[in-house]
Protein backbone atom coordinates (compact mmCIF):
# COMPACT_ATOMS: atom_id res chain seq x y z
CA UNK A 1 0.00 0.00 0.00
CA UNK A 2 1.29 3.10 -1.01
CA UNK A 3 -0.93 5.33 0.32
CA UNK A 4 0.14 6.83 3.73
CA UNK A 5 -3.58 7.69 4.97
CA UNK A 6 -6.57 5.01 4.55
CA UNK A 7 -9.90 7.36 3.94
CA UNK A 8 -12.90 7.48 1.53
CA UNK A 9 -14.70 4.26 1.78
CA UNK A 10 -11.26 1.89 1.76
CA UNK A 11 -11.63 0.17 5.58
CA UNK A 12 -15.28 -0.05 6.76
CA UNK A 13 -16.24 -1.82 9.85
CA UNK A 14 -19.37 -4.55 9.92
CA UNK A 15 -21.94 -1.81 10.19
CA UNK A 16 -20.55 -0.51 6.80
CA UNK A 17 -18.72 2.87 8.57
CA UNK A 18 -15.83 4.37 7.40
CA UNK A 19 -12.58 3.91 9.59
CA UNK A 20 -9.76 6.19 8.61
CA UNK A 21 -5.95 4.56 9.30
CA UNK A 22 -2.64 6.49 9.04
CA UNK A 23 0.80 5.16 8.29
CA UNK A 24 2.93 4.69 10.98
CA UNK A 25 5.89 2.90 9.71
CA UNK A 26 6.80 2.20 6.36
CA UNK A 27 9.00 -1.42 6.67
CA UNK A 28 6.93 -2.96 7.86
CA UNK A 29 3.76 -1.37 6.67
CA UNK A 30 1.99 -0.51 9.52
CA UNK A 31 -0.85 2.08 10.20
CA UNK A 32 -2.78 3.03 13.23
CA UNK A 33 -6.60 3.72 13.24
CA UNK A 34 -7.27 7.89 13.62
CA UNK A 35 -8.74 8.18 16.64
CA UNK A 36 -7.96 4.91 18.27
CA UNK A 37 -7.96 5.18 22.54
CA UNK A 38 -4.09 4.61 22.85
CA UNK A 39 -4.30 2.08 25.26
CA UNK A 40 -6.51 0.30 23.04
CA UNK A 41 -4.62 0.09 19.99
CA UNK A 42 -6.42 -0.82 16.52
CA UNK A 43 -3.42 -1.76 13.52
CA UNK A 44 -3.27 -2.62 10.15
CA UNK A 45 0.11 -4.24 8.63
CA UNK A 46 0.95 -5.35 4.91
CA UNK A 47 4.10 -7.43 4.38
CA UNK A 48 5.28 -9.47 1.73
CA UNK A 49 7.79 -12.52 1.33
CA UNK A 50 9.17 -14.00 -1.71
CA UNK A 51 11.04 -17.62 -1.41
CA UNK A 52 12.14 -20.05 -4.34
CA UNK A 53 13.22 -18.82 -7.54
CA UNK A 54 12.78 -19.57 -11.75
CA UNK A 55 9.30 -20.97 -12.11
CA UNK A 56 8.83 -22.14 -8.83
CA UNK A 57 9.50 -18.26 -7.43
CA UNK A 58 6.31 -17.55 -4.94
CA UNK A 59 4.96 -14.43 -3.01
CA UNK A 60 3.35 -14.34 -0.08
CA UNK A 61 1.33 -11.47 0.83
CA UNK A 62 -0.13 -10.63 4.08
CA UNK A 63 -2.57 -7.98 4.92
CA UNK A 64 -3.53 -7.83 9.20
CA UNK A 65 -5.72 -6.45 11.27
CA UNK A 66 -5.06 -6.48 15.08
CA UNK A 67 -7.46 -4.63 17.47
CA UNK A 68 -7.67 -4.51 21.12
CA UNK A 69 -10.40 -4.27 22.81
CA UNK A 70 -11.71 -3.57 26.40
CA UNK A 71 -12.46 -6.77 28.97
CA UNK A 72 -16.35 -7.94 29.04
CA UNK A 73 -15.78 -10.07 31.98
CA UNK A 74 -12.61 -8.02 33.88
CA UNK A 75 -12.80 -4.88 33.17
CA UNK A 76 -9.69 -3.72 34.21
CA UNK A 77 -8.18 -6.22 31.51
CA UNK A 78 -8.18 -5.94 27.70
CA UNK A 79 -8.22 -8.36 25.01
CA UNK A 80 -6.86 -9.04 21.59
CA UNK A 81 -8.56 -10.18 18.54
CA UNK A 82 -6.53 -10.40 15.00
CA UNK A 83 -7.91 -11.47 11.63
CA UNK A 84 -5.51 -11.63 8.36
CA UNK A 85 -5.61 -12.75 4.72
CA UNK A 86 -2.93 -14.27 2.76
CA UNK A 87 -2.38 -14.25 -0.87
CA UNK A 88 0.26 -16.85 -1.95
CA UNK A 89 0.98 -16.66 -5.30
CA UNK A 90 3.50 -18.54 -7.64
CA UNK A 91 4.72 -15.80 -9.27
CA UNK A 92 7.90 -17.65 -11.14
CA UNK A 93 4.99 -19.21 -13.19
CA UNK A 94 2.46 -17.50 -15.55
CA UNK A 95 -0.26 -16.72 -13.46
CA UNK A 96 -2.64 -13.86 -13.93
CA UNK A 97 -4.57 -10.95 -11.67
CA UNK A 98 -7.87 -12.49 -12.75
CA UNK A 99 -7.04 -15.79 -11.12
CA UNK A 100 -5.79 -13.86 -8.23
CA UNK A 101 -8.91 -12.18 -8.06
CA UNK A 102 -11.15 -14.54 -8.15
CA UNK A 103 -9.82 -16.61 -4.90
CA UNK A 104 -9.85 -13.57 -3.27
CA UNK A 105 -13.49 -12.74 -4.42
CA UNK A 106 -14.22 -16.24 -3.33
CA UNK A 107 -13.07 -15.56 -0.02
CA UNK A 108 -14.85 -12.26 0.45
CA UNK A 109 -18.09 -13.48 -0.58
CA UNK A 110 -17.71 -16.67 1.89
CA UNK A 111 -17.36 -13.97 4.72
CA UNK A 112 -18.93 -10.91 3.54
CA UNK A 113 -23.34 -11.58 3.17
CA UNK A 114 -24.18 -10.54 -0.35
CA UNK A 115 -27.43 -8.49 -1.40
CA UNK A 116 -29.09 -8.60 -4.17
CA UNK A 117 -26.28 -8.97 -7.35
CA UNK A 118 -22.87 -8.12 -6.48
CA UNK A 119 -23.83 -6.18 -3.75
CA UNK A 120 -21.48 -7.02 -0.85
CA UNK A 121 -22.64 -6.23 3.01
CA UNK A 122 -19.74 -5.80 5.53
CA UNK A 123 -22.27 -7.33 8.57
CA UNK A 124 -19.78 -10.65 8.40
CA UNK A 125 -22.43 -12.87 8.73
CA UNK A 126 -21.94 -14.82 5.26
CA UNK A 127 -21.30 -18.68 5.88
CA UNK A 128 -17.50 -18.12 6.56
CA UNK A 129 -17.51 -15.32 8.81
CA UNK A 130 -20.07 -17.37 11.00
CA UNK A 131 -18.10 -20.39 10.78
CA UNK A 132 -15.25 -18.79 12.09
CA UNK A 133 -16.72 -16.58 14.99
CA UNK A 134 -18.98 -19.27 15.90
CA UNK A 135 -16.74 -22.50 15.34
CA UNK A 136 -19.16 -23.79 13.09
CA UNK A 137 -17.69 -25.78 10.44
Amino acid sequence: MSLNTLVTNEIKNSAGTEEEFQRLTTSPSVFARVGEVPYLPHRLSVSHQESGSGITKRRRSVIRFDKTVGGGVDITKTARLSAYVVLDRQIGQEITDTAAKDVLANLMSLLATTGAGTTVLFDCTGTGASNLISQGS
